[in-house]
């Protein structure tokens, strides 16, 4: 299987949700950092192939990088964009289920990248 690109989803005003989250996590939680970062590499390497327990499908097109650094468990969400690019979106952490609104929110982000690509596609400056 080709390697998947992994793209960052951005708002309008061109900050993204994941990579905030993640530069939190460089600062204060080196750990956790590092274990959502492999994560990363690996969706990247493997794609659709990618499976529990390291990756599950939410729904409707929501999919989920999963870790767990001690007994807390970290949820990176994602979507496909066409055969081989994967869209970052938002990560937090799970409590006992993924609260309904945390999938909303995916979906809307999903439905706003696929309708404007460009304007939701982060770009390092």
């Amino acid at each position: 299987m080709p390697k998947t690109d992994v793209w960052f989803y951005c708002n309008k005003d061109g900050n993204s949700p994941m990579l905030e989250w993640l530069q939190e996590l460089a600062k204060n939680d080196t750990r956790t950092y590092n274990k959502c970062l492999a994560l990363i590499y690996q969706l990247e390497e493997r794609g659709h192939e990618l499976r529990r327990p390291t990756a599950d499908i939410l729904r409707d097109g929501i999919y989920e990088l999963r870790a767990k650094v001690g007994k807390v468990n970290y949820r990176l969400l994602y979507f496909f964009y066409g055969k081989d690019i994967a869209i970052l979106e938002h990560a937090f952490t799970k409590t006992a289920k993924i609260p309904k609104e945390e999938i909303k929110r995916a979906l809307n982000r999903k439905a706003m990248f696929e309708a404007n690509p460009e304007l939701h596609t982060y770009k390092d400056e």
